[in-house]
């Protein structure tokens, strides 16, 4: 939080600073402003005129040979920004400004310009804008003559598409020739690689029906091989299959044989009629020995006896198919054996025909491949042939360059925009800049940093003379935290004698005093203002009160001090005049009766106030700062420099002064908006509430001050 309200604060002195400023600020705007409008005003005017291209490949659409959709366009990601270099080259603006006769246009005083100058000065008027991710280009030229603008830009087109076309053409035709050069050595191996396969064939007697196919000749006998191999395991497996059944045959016997009977899938009609009744005859057996029946049961008896039966017809079934299963298997052995016999014999004159037939293999693919390539070059040269007599565009115009109706530069709105800009930077950094050299007094940090004193009170600008306001008046606020202040400053009620001094003249240290002791003289103090500014009295004025006798007449005469103490229309105040300084009398203050003085004074009154002339000006004020018991220094906000209040403190301190605090006057609140907490007790002296009622005091203020300069009196912030 407490971070927040420091950036806070900044951001308000940044803008009190502004405030402050705002003439300076206001000063160095308009002149830029108007700068920028008198150097537009006279800066040429030039028109613009812009054709609107979209670059094109020219090289061979690989689409051709149908890879991809013919009907989409080609798009090279790096030809609008090759194009967008290339137009401003001299390879394209040279034979523009030939063509043209810019050369001859731009001649002043029947000078011609060289054809380097002339490509800086075309190059200067020419604007070239590439679209992003497309192949659009914006080509601008800006001229004082809108036809003659529209005519370059026109003519940079054409002088790019006529070079383009032209370096395309000459790459084509180069490589036409190379291709038609590369299929006659093509067409050559292709009627080589002929010759020697027809040698081939005849020498060796092969018979070829296709000899320009790519077909292989023992094709028919491979696929004959592949035939018999397939016969030939097919007889294995079946051998293979009968062996495993007639295996299990034999080894079976009795029981187990009649178990694993129905497992080996034998297909005969009689043993799948008895094998069922043999197997309820089992079941049957088991179930009467379960339910308790003994082994010589008649029931059991019977039961094994059919069993029995079964057993021996499925036994001599069983036999008559295992001597038909080897039976078969001594078939299949002897297919067998032929079949692998007829398959060596195949296999035998494969070989020897392979054997006859490698070389002239080997000469018909090296014959197809050649042809192969053949087509493939042959094809190549028709399509650039095809390509190079098509007609070619390198750009496609999507919008011709016209002569403009109106003056493109110089761009009025934009050089004012930036004028208003840089004028506002360049006055606000000025305010700063300005800011920075201010070495006067602005805060209450500067005077307690500077001085190691307290800041007594914060007197705001504008306060008139509290004794001629009526009422209760919330300036005299400001003047009762000083008398407060002062009183728990001064180091005992015995220190009842002040000196306010100031650096230099017009700090406001006169109204000060007067004001401060009317809040005094109200609190019931029996006060003095003892006006000692020998040389430019002002206290009698502020009191409507005569200055024909005071204190330098009881300083050099022999009057009595109630003969020169005058008491005024406020109760308790009374004004001890300065008199007429008289021409012999200077210095009259550094002497002991004046010391003499001071010590009566303190003893009548409860509180005496010494006006002073500046310090930094005139001795007096150093010899009453030595006299006094408490010294209180008047400066004037904004006004002189810092160490010109160093100076001050030093004079007092060196005169063996005591210095009291400070009391900074003369605080402009609508610009240093951070002292509003120190007099923001104006809300709580008026039931108005509102800006209106803030307007109406502050009115007040004015004509209280304003009727004393009308009367000839006094301006109250002067003194």
């Amino acid at each position: 939080m407490a971070h927040n309200d420091e950036v806070k604060l900044h951001f308000l002195d940044y803008w009190r600073v502004v405030r402050i400023r705002w003439p300076l600020v206001l000063l160095a705007f308009l002149l830029v402003l108007l700068t920028a409008a008198v150097v537009t005003y006279f800066q040429p005017r030039e028109y613009q005129s812009s054709i609107f291209v979209e670059v094109r490949s020219t090289a061979e659409n690989p689409r051709i040979f149908g890879q991809g959709d013919p009907n989409q366009p080609v798009h090279d990601p790096q030809l609008a920004p090759t194009v967008y270099q290339v137009i401003q080259r001299t390879g394209i603006l040279y034979p523009v400004i030939e063509q043209l006769k810019l050369q001859d246009r731009w001649a002043r005083d029947g000078r011609k310009p060289s054809r380097e100058i002339a490509y800086s000065m075309l190059r200067n008027k020419l604007d070239v804008d590439e679209v992003r991710n497309t192949d659009l280009l914006q080509i601008s030229v800006f001229d004082g003559n809108p036809q003659l603008a529209a005519d370059i830009a026109n003519k940079i087109v054409s002088v790019y598409q006529d070079r383009r076309v032209e370096e395309e053409k000459e790459i084509l035709n180069r490589a036409v020739t190379a291709m038609n050069e590369e299929v006659a050595k093509q067409q050559k191996r292709v009627e080589d690689a002929a010759t020697e396969m027809a040698q081939i064939r005849d020498k060796e007697h092969i018979i070829d029906l296709n000899p320009e196919g790519t077909e292989d000749t023992q094709a028919p006998v491979n696929g004959i091989v592949v035939k018999q191999e397939s016969e030939v395991n097919d007889a294995e497996a079946k051998i293979a299959s009968l062996s495993s059944k007639l295996s299990q045959i034999e080894n079976l016997k009795g029981d187990d044989l009649m178990r694993m009977l129905p497992t080996l899938e034998v297909q005969d009609p009689t043993i799948q009629k008895i094998l069922p009744n043999y197997q309820d005859a089992v079941a049957q057996e088991a179930l009467l020995l379960n339910s308790g029946l003994g082994e010589n049961h008649p029931k059991v008896k019977s039961l094994r006896a059919a069993r029995a039966v079964y057993t021996r017809q499925l036994e001599q079934q069983v036999g008559i198919i295992r001597e038909g299963i080897l039976r078969n298997l001594k078939s299949a052995q002897a297919t067998r054996d032929e079949l692998k016999n007829r398959l060596d014999q195949i296999n035998s004159k494969q070989l020897q025909a392979k054997n006859l037939s490698a070389n002239y293999t080997r000469a018909k693919n090296t014959y197809i491949k050649e042809k192969l390539l053949l087509d493939g070059v042959r094809t190549r040269a028709q399509t650039q042939t095809m390509e190079m007599a098509m007609p070619r565009f390198a750009v496609s115009v999507k919008q011709v360059a016209e002569p403009p109706s109106y003056a493109a530069r110089p761009r009025v709105g934009l050089n004012l925009t930036l004028g208003a800009l840089v004028g506002l930077v360049i006055g606000i950094g000025l305010a700063f800049f300005i800011e920075y050299l201010d070495t006067s007094v602005k805060t209450m940090d500067d005077v307690e940093s500077l001085l190691g004193v307290p800041v007594l009170a914060i007197i705001p600008k504008n306060i008139g003379l509290l004794h001629k306001m009526t009422g209760d008046a919330p300036d005299a606020e400001a003047y009762r935290i000083l008398r407060t202040n002062i009183e728990f400053n001064r180091p005992n009620p015995e220190a009842n004698t002040i000196s306010l001094v100031s650096g230099g003249p017009g700090e406001g240290k006169s109204t000060t005093i007067a004001n401060l002791a009317f809040i005094c003289a109200q609190g019931g103090y029996s006060t003095l203002i003892v006006d000692a500014d020998l040389r430019r009295p002002v206290q009698h004025l502020l009191f409507d009160l005569s200055n024909e006798v005071g204190l330098t007449n009881y300083l050099t005469t022999d009057m009595e001090l109630d003969q020169v103490i005058v008491p005024t229309e406020v109760e308790n105040l009374s004004i001890l005049p300065s008199g007429i300084l008289p021409s012999d009398a200077v210095g009259i203050l550094n002497s002991q009766r004046m010391s003499d003085t001071i010590a009566e004074l303190k003893k009548r009154y409860d509180i005496v106030f010494f006006d002073s002339p500046p310090i930094l000006g005139v001795s007096d004020a150093s010899v009453l700062a030595s006299e006094v018991d408490q010294t209180v220094i008047v400066v004037q906000h904004r006004r002189f420099p810092r160490a010109m209040l160093s100076r001050v403190k030093q004079a007092i301190l060196g005169v063996g002064g005591t210095l009291l605090g400070v009391v900074l006057n003369n605080v402009d609140l609508k610009h240093d908006q951070n002292y509003y907490y120190y007099t923001n007790y104006y809300g709580y002296y008026s039931p108005e509430s509102g800006k209106e009622g803030h307007r109406r005091r502050r009115g007040e203020r004015s004509r209280v001050t304003t009727n004393g300069t009308e009367n000839g009196h006094y301006e109250a912030d002067e003194y």
